[in-house]
């Protein structure tokens, strides 16, 4: 794991990672999971309510379910700020491994898009849920126990380092390279967050 940085070297990148925009972000990556453990990087792709990013596994079962077993649709797109994976990856190709739909670059704290707030990605609408995003085993065997303690520190948690859960409440296509930008924001119950429209 020494490839990777270490905890302090983490610390010292998230200006970087907080100085990202506000609004009128980009599309940085596009991932799928098509089975279990396998990443596929596209150019572009569909999104829906019904299938999530297409050709990923979600549709197929998750660790979220609705009543009748579905797959929830709060965890239906993972969504992460492209400067935290590029400073905990640190090479480009090892972006997929974290196993998100889309990387972009743009302010995810709960400041920025609280639970709620609508981006409009290519011509498709992702609505952020207040589901929390958090690292787990398997983040640490891909980039080390201190990228895992990185995101999942109480600061870490805060700024929601590991990322964001989505759903798709306006269907259509995205391509990496698209602009991200803000286009609603309303108050869930229980995020306590006011947000002016």
């Amino acid at each position: 794991m020494s490839r990777y940085l270490t905890l302090a070297g983490l610390e010292a990148g998230l200006p970087e990672i907080l100085n990202a925009p506000k609004d009128n972000g980009t599309l940085a990556a596009i991932v799928i999971r098509p089975q279990p453990g396998q990443r596929v990087e596209l150019g572009s792709c569909e999104v829906s309510l019904k299938l999530g990013t297409h050709g990923d596994n979600w549709p197929n079962g998750c660790w979220k379910t609705t009543d009748n077993g579905s797959p929830h649709p709060d965890v239906q797109i993972c969504i992460m700020n492209a400067r935290c994976i590029a400073l905990i990856a640190q090479d480009r190709d090892n972006w997929a491994p974290a196993g998100d739909n889309l990387f972009i670059d743009m302010d995810l704290t709960p400041g920025n898009v609280p639970p709620g707030t609508q981006l409009a990605i290519g011509t498709a609408v992702i609505e952020i849920t207040d589901t929390p995003h958090n690292g787990c085993d398997s983040f640490i065997a891909r980039y080390g126990r201190d990228a895992c303690v990185f995101v999942n520190t109480r600061v870490g948690k805060r700024l929601r380092l590991r990322g964001v859960y989505g759903r798709v409440v306006g269907d259509g296509h995205l391509a990496v390279g698209d602009a991200v930008r803000k286009v609603t924001a309303k108050v869930l119950p229980s995020s306590g967050v006011s947000v002016v429209r």
